[in-house]
């Protein structure tokens, strides 16, 4: 019955808050992702720094976001981990190359390969390549065709 009412809150508050719906990107080491508006929630997936988010809607509290991810699905994360200040990827494919420079004619990073769900901070968008710094600070470029962008 929980699950349900959860369901049907999250449902009317995407619906009346869809058209607002704004990036945002993890700013802490780590983030519990709760199934509802509290840490009396279960936590339905943990995250690292960077990782971004379609932000859909808000409890009525206002600490605590409606978000969506990469694959569609909807939690809920506290304000204060996430920031709107810049934009953050991660990466949609199984594994990718990371490379020294914006083209596959530069060599291959030591911070690669990337699997699916690694996170970053994006740094310069190039064409279809993008420049990204990694949580430990290492910086690497990624075709664009292999990350979400929030």
């Amino acid at each position: 019955m929980k699950k349900i009412f959860v369901f049907m809150a999250l449902a009317l508050l995407v619906l009346f808050t869809a058209g607002h719906a704004s990036a945002l990107c993890v700013n802490a080491p780590k983030a519990n992702l709760r199934l509802g508006p509290g840490t009396n929630f279960e936590i339905g997936w943990q995250v690292f720094k960077y990782m971004p988010f379609k932000k859909v809607g808000v409890s009525r509290d206002g600490n605590w976001y409606a978000v969506k991810d990469v694959d569609g699905d909807v939690m809920w994360i506290y304000k204060n981990l996430v920031t709107e200040k810049f934009k953050c990827a991660v990466v949609n494919a199984r594994e990718i190359n990371v490379r020294t420079g914006p083209g596959i004619n530069h060599s291959k990073s030591p911070m690669g390969p990337a699997k699916k769900y690694y996170s970053y901070r994006v740094l310069d968008i190039r064409g279809n390549w993008v420049r990204v710094r990694d949580e430990w600070g290492s910086i690497g470029w990624i075709r664009r065709d292999f990350l979400w962008i929030q």
